[in-house]
């Protein structure tokens, strides 16, 4: 049954209500983590997110809790319901933006590395995955995958039948398979890779940034119109590593964990100015990551809770 159906008109006394309301506060704080983790792996954007949530408990305080067999089960239904339509409005907006697309990076703590498949879960590599799937397979794939969640459960989320959602899950898991690096990396191997790459960045050794780079490492950077960015991806160690030489003597570069993996927060003048995340395989760094637009960094100065 939906959330609309089993919301319920407030009678009772205001002693009642505000039990009530204690109640719903309480199941929402302790999936709040959770929740915020399933509406950012469908956004990519932890200000959407949060506006998901706010959407959430709205609902949520109106539901009679008496008849909610599974709060969990139903706060993320909401949750799944509320990002689903978001990220179809979010989809249009993407299409006029200026140069590259990258999620909004969070600074996560270090017992979110030690969960491989959290980790891997809310990597730039895998949102950027999960960007290129559909809103439906999206939620399907992150419901099932990341959270394993009934297919019953899931249709119920995504207002389908469990035979149609077996399905929506079998196409999204090929689909992200053969978009995803063929065997999850750790942050262990990133992090070695990463020193390499940042070592070669300090000392401006061009032939060691060569050395730390694939031959077809691809350069993102978004700059979302606001501030300075390649407006289209670029391709090639030789192309990448002339871009970097461009900029590396004006950067300090901190290494941080971001969305469960090292990553690099590069500072100018004292201001955070970018984040470089990294895409690695085999030892090298096929995917860089370059988030500078301003309205995505806000999070990156303080750390975000995400579970599963």
């Amino acid at each position: 049954m939906g959330e609309r159906s089993e919301r319920t008109t407030d009678t009772a006394g205001p002693h009642a209500h505000g039990g009530h309301r204690d109640r719903a506060t309480e199941s929402f704080v302790a999936q709040r983590n959770l929740l915020f983790t399933v509406a950012y792996e469908m956004l990519g954007s932890a200000a959407d997110a949060e506006d998901v949530l706010q959407e959430t408990w709205l609902r949520w305080a109106d539901v009679d809790l008496d008849t909610v067999r599974d709060e969990r089960a139903y706060l993320v239904r909401i949750t799944t319901r509320q990002a689903l339509g978001r990220l179809r409005t979010l989809a249009r907006r993407r299409e006029s933006y200026v140069g590259p697309w990258l999620p909004e990076p969070l600074l996560t703590a270090p017992d979110v590395a030690e969960d491989v498949e959290l980790a891997d879960s809310v990597s730039m590599a895998m949102l950027l995955v999960l960007e290129t799937l559909t809103p439906t397979e999206r939620a399907v794939f992150v419901l099932r995958e990341v959270f394993d969640l009934a297919y019953d459960e899931i249709a119920e989320a995504v207002d389908k039948n469990p035979a149609a959602v077996r399905q929506i899950a079998h196409r999204a898991r090929a689909h992200v398979a053969a978009r995803r690096p063929r065997e999850v990396v750790s942050p262990a191997e990133t992090r070695d890779a990463l020193d390499a790459f940042q070592r070669a960045i300090e000392t401006g050794d061009l032939q060691r940034l060569l050395d730390a780079l694939a031959p077809d490492v691809v350069f993102l950077s978004d700059g979302g119109g606001v501030v300075r960015a390649a407006l289209a991806p670029v391709v090639g160690a030789d192309k990448v590593a002339h871009v970097l030489s461009r900029i590396a003597g004006t950067m300090s570069l901190q290494p941080v964990q971001v969305n469960g993996y090292p990553a690099l927060l590069v500072r100018l003048n004292g201001e955070i100015d970018t984040v470089m995340a990294v895409r690695v395989e085999d030892g090298l760094i096929t995917g860089l990551y370059v988030v500078r637009n301003p309205e995505k960094l806000s999070r990156v100065e303080r750390v975000t809770a995400v579970s599963r």
